[in-house]
């Protein structure tokens, strides 16, 4: 099973809290755009797209691409904005062999329990040479995420349970697919921490769903009490894995 089930109470915090700025996103196209050239008529695969802001990203930048949203949760599909958004997973892809010239999967790498089983899935999808994109939090790589400052906790639960860069490398090799880049990101998660904080979610957060109540509380303690003094931007750093 994926480490969260995604129910609508889980879909209506994610929705409500993590989908990003221009800011955030345009630091994204540009990440994206230096392993991969949209061309017209190539088909991207957004998986496990959520409620498809990302997808809905994609098509804003590359209307003459096809996006194929593809998402396991019934009830993240029911609160897409954008359609359609089809049944699938990583290991079960509604996607003919050789028919997509990339894929895309954020924050989604850690709720897959098969990986071979996937990278095998997407080989068989993929064209040949075309791109894996990842784009995660990676054990040994928290410096720059926020809740990882406040929840040390959360630091745990990421070592203990999301996938190392070194073990996705050797799952995927295993499938023919090699290392083209790793690279940290920057985005701005939000105008300040006060706004992050006056609309944190737990459910919006899978580290923060893996941690006991007693943690997450004293975590939120520590967030409220640093957003009353600190200004500008919340910056987080995630990670973009590419693999071919």
């Amino acid at each position: 099973m994926a480490l969260i089930a995604y129910d609508k109470a889980d879909v209506a915090a994610f929705e409500a809290t993590r989908h990003l700025g221009n800011d955030a996103l345009g630091a994204w196209r540009e990440a994206i755009t230096r392993y991969l050239d949209p061309q017209p008529g190539m088909r991207l695969l957004d998986l496990g797209c959520g409620t498809g802001s990302w997808s809905q990203a994609f098509r804003a930048w590359w209307p003459a691409t096809d996006v194929l949203a593809v998402e396991p949760s019934a009830a993240m599909r029911e609160r897409a904005i954008v359609s359609p958004v089809f049944a699938g997973d990583a290991v079960d892809i509604p996607a003919d062999d050789a028919s997509i010239d990339a894929v895309w999967l954020s924050t989604v790498i850690h709720h897959v329990p098969d990986l071979p089983a996937a990278a095998r899935e997407i080989r068989r999808v993929l064209k040949p040479g075309a791109p894996i994109l990842i784009r995660s939090a990676f054990p040994g790589r928290h410096e720059g995420i926020t809740l990882c400052r406040f929840w040390p906790e959360a630091i745990t639960a990421l070592n203990d349970t999301y996938p190392t860069v070194a073990t996705i490398e050797a799952v995927f090799a295993a499938s023919g697919f090699t290392t083209a880049g790793l690279e940290s990101v920057a985005q701005i998660s939000a105008p300040s921490l006060r706004e992050a904080a006056t609309g944190l979610r737990r459910e919006a957060h899978t580290l923060l769903q893996l941690i006991s109540d007693d943690a997450y509380a004293r975590g939120a303690e520590r967030l409220h009490a640093a957003a009353r003094t600190t200004t500008g931007p919340l910056i987080d750093v995630l990670d973009l894995l590419v693999l071919h």
